[in-house]
């Protein structure tokens, strides 16, 4: 399980203590913070996954620090509240918070809103890693498999679907070389009945990519062999 570090902050200390002994309990490794000032310090300092935050502290208040933790962070922020307390809960959510737990909190409450937030963040952040994981980019050549798109020095090209096909396949393995027959029978998924065709769109990709084609910096011919995209 990797251990996730969660910022409490609250002026209290007998609070953030708790908080602390709970989550410690849950495996989560906890840093504390007393002011929304320090807890910033802590923040900008720290990879933080998660921020439980009290309203009502002196020299920045939840509500501030909350607000500022949003412009750079999209990590859960769960607002501590007292009962009397339910615009500062409105409010918090409304610039950005995720959950609130009233104070006195039931334990269990509390350890159950934690592991909600962090299943949902973490969902979340794999999903854009899985996102980001479709971009290939080497040197100054960038594949979206996504958009379909190729940029070379961030400008878009122009691109057949088969061309598409071939700096895929030879993107995604960088540095390997291919025959022009397996380029052939990977892309048009048939064997190699017209393998020379490749050749003829080896020559138009380089055209596209390449800041001199006749000295390709990328697809590179092997004599004899075949071709490769050069990382």
């Amino acid at each position: 399980m990797n251990k996730y570090n969660i910022l409490v902050v609250d002026d209290e200390k007998e609070i953030t203590d708790a908080i602390e002994v709970y989550l410690t309990n849950q495996n989560y490794n906890v840093y504390k913070a007393y002011d929304g000032k320090e807890a910033l310090e802590i923040f900008e300092k720290e990879k933080i996954h998660l921020v439980i935050i009290d309203v009502m502290m002196p020299k920045l208040d939840g509500i501030s620090a909350t607000i500022k933790i949003r412009e750079i962070s999209t990590v859960p922020i769960i607002i501590l509240s007292a009962k009397s307390e339910d615009v500062d809960k409105i409010l918090g959510l409304n610039i950005g918070a995720d959950d609130y737990i009233t104070k006195p909190f039931n334990p269990l409450e509390m350890i159950a809103r934690v592991n909600s937030n962090m299943r949902r963040y973490t969902s979340y952040t794999k999903k854009e890693n899985q996102k980001k994981a479709n971009i290939i980019k080497i040197g100054e050549v960038e594949l979206n498999d996504d958009s379909k798109e190729i940029t070379v020095d961030g400008k878009a090209i122009k691109i057949t679907p088969i061309e598409y096909k071939i700096l895929y396949l030879m993107m995604s393995n960088p540095n390997k070389v291919f025959s022009i027959e397996e380029i052939y029978e990977k892309v048009w998924n048939e064997p190699a009945y017209n393998p020379d065709t490749v050749t003829v769109h080896i020559g138009r990709i380089r055209n596209k990519i390449e800041i001199n084609p006749k000295i390709p910096k990328y697809l590179k011919v092997v004599w004899g062999i075949g071709y490769k995209f050069q990382k």
